[in-house]
């Protein structure tokens, strides 16, 4: 057995997948980003990617359903410690809170991809966008 065994087969299945996982937050890093928050262009596209390499590590290299569920759990807490960076608090003031959701919600979206749940993917990133964009402006208004 070689170092490297490259099968081209699944390198390319590996590569529209990853490539999926970094263009489906894309829509949710623009607007995170136009708006100055502390994750965007860059935060986003990176979660989704790593999420959805870790998970296709796990399902490719343990054929033990409870490993691979351990796995999966780690990358949900690890997003998580990443998206509690984004909350701030000042005094009684506490902000990045949907920022950190949103970073939640991009590494489920890597998840996804990685387990070839692209329906579950597609929808997570269309209702994380339309949080922020038609849900946001009806909070303008309440404020």
């Amino acid at each position: 057995m070689e170092l490297f065994e490259i099968n081209i087969e699944q390198l390319y299945t590996n590569l529209i997948q990853l490539f999926v996982a970094f263009i489906l937050p894309i829509f949710t890093a623009w607007e995170r980003e136009a708006e100055s928050r502390s994750a965007g262009l860059r935060t986003f596209p990176l979660v989704s990617m790593a999420a959805c390499s870790f998970t296709l590590l796990a399902m490719t290299m343990f054929d033990d359903p409870s490993a691979q569920a351990r796995i999966v759990g780690g990358i949900v807490t690890g997003i998580g410690f990443i998206g509690g960076g984004a909350i701030l608090k000042d005094k009684s003031n506490v902000t990045g809170t949907s920022t950190a959701a949103a970073i939640w919600a991009t590494g489920a979206v890597g998840i996804a991809v990685g387990l070839g749940r692209l329906e579950i993917a597609v929808a997570l990133s269309v209702m994380t966008f339309i949080t922020f964009k038609l849900i946001g402006r009806v909070k303008e208004e309440v404020e």
